[in-house]
């Protein structure tokens, strides 16, 4: 691979994430190499995702900090996989957290559960160890998470998924608490 094409897809990537990041779903473009099956180079672009994630929080989260249960329901409705078999996925998440309003931003570490619909099994997953972390954008939470698959369908590469959600609300993180976003996301597997 030239340097000159290096350059070309780690461009098209950022200009991706970057977009992603405003809350527009683009599908990235596969690579000539990709597109020709060559599914060996680091590179390229293996899978393309887009969706919804849903979060929901309980109770609801003030400013003060405290624990609450947070239940996570990402959605991929549309697909572009070069080999042909992954139409559509989903993960879902259930987990204790303390923290309020004001400290929604700090990063983590965790493991996600990918669940593929292939046609082909039931049981296609790919499960991969991640770390986000979130910076507020227009009055959105944008959260970049990057991670290496280790099991399952794509083992060994690398997925980067950027999500971004309605900020809480001042008045909810005042009274009743935030309670909940759903917004847009973008998985990329290379």
């Amino acid at each position: 691979m030239t340097v000159e094409r290096s350059r070309r897809r780690s461009r098209a990537r950022a200009l991706a994430a970057a977009i992603a990041a405003l809350g527009l779903a683009v599908a990235m473009p596969l690579t000539s190499a990709s597109a020709q099956g060559h599914e060996h180079d680091q590179r390229s672009v293996l899978l393309q995702c887009q969706g919804t994630e849903s979060v929901s929080y309980s109770p609801g989260v003030t400013f003060r900090p405290r624990h609450f249960d947070v239940t996570i329901d990402g959605r991929f409705v549309s697909c572009v996989d070069v080999g042909g078999r992954v139409r559509s996925g989903s993960y879902q998440e259930t987990f204790g957290l303390s923290a309020g309003c004001d400290d929604f931003l700090r990063g983590f570490t965790a493991q996600r559960t990918f669940h593929w619909s292939t046609g082909w099994s039931t049981a296609d997953t790919s499960v991969a160890e991640i770390s986000g972390s979130s910076t507020e954008v227009a009055g959105q939470v944008v959260t970049t998470i990057t991670g290496k698959v280790v099991k399952g369908r794509f083992k060994g590469r690398t997925a980067v998924e950027v999500i971004t959600l309605a900020q809480p609300s001042a008045l909810e993180c005042l009274t009743t608490g935030f309670t909940g976003a759903t917004g847009l996301t973008t998985l990329t597997i290379t």
